[in-house]
């Protein structure tokens, strides 16, 4: 079955006017990521591999929002390791939010309003209290500043309900001291979530060996003793 037929109406009445058909990295990506596997995507710009890995959640977001069983917590979390790019997507994200939204509407269905929210060194103190007090659907942010939230209470409180984590640039951040102290931002993480532990979405670009990248999206303790990750690879379009 084509994965785009099980999206909520609007999502997928917008992504159908947008794009059309889905792309490789879409097309193989998206199963893997609904049934809640750990996926690695490696695929060049333009490859759709950012809309790859938000759409699965922006379509659960909609559908808990129409449900009503959409709370003011962080379901999804985006990790970039440059401070730019993370800006970039959340501007990014405007379109498809706005747009589902606005079909939503034109179907006649509730006004659906799915929040975004950016986390960074450059945020300010009362952006950061907004976080706290009014939590976004989806966080934004950079590895130091989830290690931040992971650390202080008040913030551990509004990420216990977090399903999915985005890792962007996966590549970059597999070889320093950022990467393996994400691995543990994550690994933490792990442990404020209060249900089962939150799907891992990894991109790339070219990665070489891509098996090592995904052992460090899945984690240590999801790679079997032959080095073999618990991890989907979709390694497209290059």
């Amino acid at each position: 079955m084509n994965v785009l037929d099980s999206f909520h109406p609007a999502v997928r009445t917008w992504f159908e006017r947008r794009f059309g058909n889905p792309t490789d990295a879409q097309a193989a990506g998206w199963p893997e990521i609904v049934a809640g596997r750990d996926t690695l995507i490696s695929a060049p710009t333009g490859s759709g591999k950012t809309l790859a890995a938000f759409l699965v959640s922006i379509d659960r977001l909609f559908k808990l929002a129409e449900q009503g069983a959409l709370e003011d917590s962080i379901n999804v979390v985006y990790v970039s390791p440059l401070k730019a790019l993370s800006s970039d997507i959340r501007l990014n994200l405007e379109e498809p939010l706005e747009g589902i939204a606005e079909i939503a509407k034109e179907m006649g269905l509730p006004e659906i309003r799915i929040r975004t929210a950016l986390r960074t060194g450059d945020t300010t103190q009362y952006e950061r209290q907004q976080i706290i007090k009014d939590p976004p659907h989806i966080l934004i942010t950079t590895p130091e500043s989830l290690y931040l939230m992971v650390t202080a209470e008040r913030s551990r409180a509004i990420l216990r309900n977090v399903r999915t984590v985005i890792v962007d640039e996966i590549h970059a951040l597999v070889r320093d001291k950022r990467g393996s102290h994400l691995a543990l931002t994550l690994a933490r993480l792990d442990h404020v979530v209060s249900d089962a532990r939150p799907g891992r979405v990894g991109l790339s670009a070219t990665v070489n060996p891509i098996e090592y990248a995904a052992q460090f999206l899945v984690g240590s303790g999801r790679v079997a003793t032959d080095g073999k990750p618990e991890c989907v690879i979709v390694n497209s379009g290059h």
